[in-house]
């Protein structure tokens, strides 16, 4: 097999936000960090328009990314889109071109460097409804829209749903923040388990309100 062809990209970055897999097992859910995804409002291939673009750990900690940044690079198109939120990964020939002087609005939403992973997984998340992410979060470092993958019947692994999620891991006293309604996980023989709001009480209860 071919490894598949590499495509040009480049723009401004209009969001940077943690790059994590979601696998939920009714009851039992488990995070895979993998790194962080851009959205770039800009070309890719010989298409304007934005791309929304994987990168690694180290990626980020050596170019510090942030919204504004003018960037380009390479990358391959993701081998199975049930399991990713970006367009491209496997990204080389990454560079920052130009980067914008810090804007004076406050926050929300927070458009700064985004901290180190373990950070995401030491604040913890609670829900974020799809709506309000789309509306006010998607351009915030504490926002993340995740891919999720559902193991239906834990009998039967290769039995799987998938689809995506919205979280805020922000301060909880953030003003935009709107819950929306509670997720209900497929089980087997048409069981369901419904994720209610203690789950994310106890996700954050660590954390003063403003942080």
């Amino acid at each position: 097999m071919t490894n598949p062809e590499k495509v040009p990209w480049s723009g401004v970055v209009t969001s940077i936000q943690p790059r994590i897999r979601l696998t939920r097992s009714f009851d039992q859910s488990s995070h895979t960090y993998l790194g962080y995804v851009l959205r770039v409002s800009g070309v890719i291939g010989d298409e304007t328009r934005d791309v929304t673009v994987a990168i690694g750990e180290a990626a980020h900690a050596k170019h510090g990314f942030k919204v504004g940044n003018t960037v380009c690079g390479e990358g391959e198109p993701v081998a199975d889109s049930r399991i990713e939120i970006a367009d491209l990964y496997k990204v080389s020939k990454l560079r920052v071109l130009a980067s914008e002087p810090e804007h004076g609005a406050n926050p929300p939403p927070w458009h700064g460097v985004p901290p180190a992973l373990p950070v995401y997984r030491e604040r913890g998340h609670r829900r974020l409804a799809a709506r309000t992410y789309g509306a006010s979060c998607a351009t915030c470092m504490w926002g993340a829209y995740m891919a999720v993958e559902m193991i239906v019947d834990h009998w039967k692994p290769s039995q799987k749903r998938y689809r995506t999620e919205t979280f805020c891991y922000g301060p909880r006293s953030c003003r935009l923040y709107q819950a929306g309604p509670t997720r209900k996980v497929p089980g087997r023989g048409g069981m369901s388990w419904e994720e209610e709001d203690w789950v994310d009480e106890e996700s954050v209860a660590h954390r003063d309100l403003d942080d």
